[in-house]
């Protein structure tokens, strides 16, 4: 266990005080209590929590707010919405830990989270090697090259062979839960500033392949979070997973749709586009 995680008995308590919890919210204050709420309830305790909101509607604001009074977060605000690009590089600019574990509001952590967190937060502290230490993906989006490593956890390959057909594997990078250090903006730079959230993951997904950036991604990836979206708080939509739902169920379809995608993402990437 790392040297700078501690168990109190009497709290039971896993204190990480080396680490960063970056949440970035916007207009979803009830999941972000939830999210904060789950923590505190699994015995969760960071070196310090930021709260990067990206310029939310009143009513919202006023939740978060009360709930910095509360939880003790340092809190960063903006009046206007400037994307989820802009959001994370002020929480990152704002972490003053040496690691930084990320997570969007709509998260909820599941128990088995905890010696995940630990056991990669281990690995990133013995081994300089790695990047980034992913703890989430879409069941339908599971990144599709792996090399089982340790701990449960697998290191993400990507190819530009044919061989490799799947086009997940451009996205080794994901904005879903995961662990990254304080100095990841040196590798890797900022992120890419644009309303669209899509533009942004993308664009940090191309970035982590050019600059040669190594990940490791827990195998049983749906054990450690829960995805909630409420008619309320809804999730963002992507017209490009509503393609994916209507080609999915017609194999006659989805097939040459995944190949053309392949062959997209590989234009993209040869030419910097």
């Amino acid at each position: 266990m790392p040297d700078n995680i501690e168990t109190p008995e009497k709290t039971n308590k896993k204190i990480y005080s080396d680490v960063t919890l970056l949440i970035t919210h916007f207009n979803r204050s009830t999941s972000l209590r939830r999210l904060l709420a789950r923590f505190d309830e699994l015995g969760f305790a960071f070196g310090e929590v930021v709260v990067a909101d990206g310029g939310s509607k009143p009513d919202h604001l006023e939740t978060v707010f009360e709930l910095e009074k509360k939880h003790k977060f340092k809190l960063l605000t903006t009046d206007v919405n400037y994307g989820l690009g802009h959001t994370i590089n002020s929480g990152q600019n704002a972490a003053t830990k040496p690691y930084i574990l990320y997570v969007q509001e709509d998260f909820v952590p599941k128990p088995a989270f905890v010696s995940a967190l630990t056991d990669g937060l281990e690995i990133m502290e013995q081994e300089k090697t790695w990047d980034i230490v992913r703890f989430y993906s879409f069941p339908w989006a599971k990144f599709p090259y792996l090399k089982k490593y340790k701990k449960g956890f697998s290191e993400m390959r990507f190819s530009l062979s044919p061989i490799y057909t799947n086009h997940h594997k451009f996205y080794m990078y994901s904005d879903h839960p995961h662990l990254k250090r304080k100095t990841y903006p040196e590798k890797f730079g900022n992120y890419v500033e644009s309303i669209h959230g899509d533009v942004t993951e993308m664009a940090m997904c191309k970035t982590f392949l050019k600059k040669q950036g190594k990940g490791l991604y827990f195998d049983d990836y749906t054990a450690l979070f829960d995805h909630i979206n409420s008619e309320d708080e809804p999730g963002l939509f992507r017209p490009i997973n509503e393609k994916n739902k209507k080609y999915r169920h017609n194999p006659l379809l989805y097939k040459p749709y995944l190949k053309y995608k392949t062959f997209r993402e590989t234009v993209r990437y040869l030419l910097d586009i």
